[in-house]
């Protein structure tokens, strides 16, 4: 029987997770051996006190207690730290999620997908604070990672734990799981669910949250294609910058013997100056980084690849100690 991980990180929601808890356990899941973990993020409310007599009620229930607020991408990392499931589940605490979307997700993954994310078609926020602003994060998202989806924002997804389990998150990351996944080979598909008004509670977020998922996509997006090799990105600004030295320089002298100025009356030799360190500056943390890579690799026994599957190997480096 293939195993199931329920991840549902939780900040003040008191309110929401008695019904939350019974929704859950009311989703006909009986073909899978079921847990549910709830991540307590540093609540300010009742909700330690909510979720400890449920797990007390209920063996298949985890919990897991923040000692102060890390937020959702920590609380998130958590859950699959902690999980033991084949597939995992990530969904929010507020009950805007439908849980009975769940088989359908689960559907997907048993037809040969190992992501499906959940796209909130008919979402039920303030168009103004919070779905505009994910419309315009979603189509960023999608053009700088290549993986498009409609939906980056919404927790309500599956994924095969296999795809994600070397995943590490930061920041405001977890909605970038399925780029990681997609990075990786994994094959993902995309599926309408239901979206329901908070009843209790207040949201969490606010219009400032596309800056940071902004910041953080360009981040991820030089993990993926720089990180074994961030020479590439120091070293290319720095010739730049040395090119434009040489440039400024040409420039300068022209002006010295041909236009009757002399070095100080033009900034061309600040510039020169300026762009020739930022240039040399950039090279020396171009070669910097490149041993911070490599002895991250080497000294952990990391593989700088992922291998699906291996026939007929004589011999496995994966068990070399």
């Amino acid at each position: 029987m293939e195993s199931l991980s329920i991840i549902i990180p939780i900040y003040n929601e008191e309110a929401n997770l008695p019904l939350l808890y019974e929704k859950i356990k009311g989703v006909d899941l009986s073909q899978y051996e079921r847990e549910i973990i709830f991540i307590n993020d540093g609540s300010t409310d009742n909700s330690a006190s909510v979720l400890n007599a449920i797990a007390e009620a209920d063996p298949s229930v985890l919990v897991i207690h923040f000692r102060r607020n890390f937020g959702q991408t920590a609380a998130m990392m958590a859950g699959i730290d902690y999980s033991s499931g084949d597939v995992i589940i990530p969904m929010d605490g507020d009950l805007q999620n439908d849980p009975n979307d769940i088989p359908r997700l689960l559907a997907k993954i048993a037809e040969g997908y190992d992501v499906c994310s959940g796209w909130r078609k008919d979402r039920k926020d303030n168009t103004i604070k919070r779905n505009i602003p994910s419309k315009i994060a979603n189509v960023i998202i999608s053009w700088i990672s290549g993986v498009h989806l409609h939906d980056y924002g919404c927790s309500l997804k599956a994924y095969k734990k296999s795809v994600i389990k070397d995943v590490k998150l930061y920041g405001e990351m977890h909605r970038f799981i399925p780029i990681y996944a997609a990075w990786q080979g994994a094959k993902i598909t995309e599926i309408p669910v239901k979206h329901a008004p908070r009843i209790h509670g207040a949201s969490k977020y606010g219009i400032e949250r596309t800056l940071k998922v902004v910041l953080d996509l360009i981040v991820v997006k030089f993990l993926s294609r720089y990180s074994q090799k961030p020479i590439y990105v120091f070293g290319a600004f720095g010739v730049l910058n040395l090119f434009a030295a040489f440039c400024a320089g040409i420039l300068a002298l022209y002006y010295k013997f041909f236009g009757g100025k002399s070095f100080i009356e033009t900034p061309l030799p600040l510039f020169v100056a300026l762009t020739g360190i930022t240039g040399i500056m950039c090279i020396f943390m171009g070669l910097l980084a490149e041993i911070l890579m490599r002895t991250y690799y080497e000294s952990q026994g990391k593989s700088t690849y992922l291998v699906a599957e291996c026939r007929n190997a004589k011999h496995d480096p994966s068990h070399d100690a």
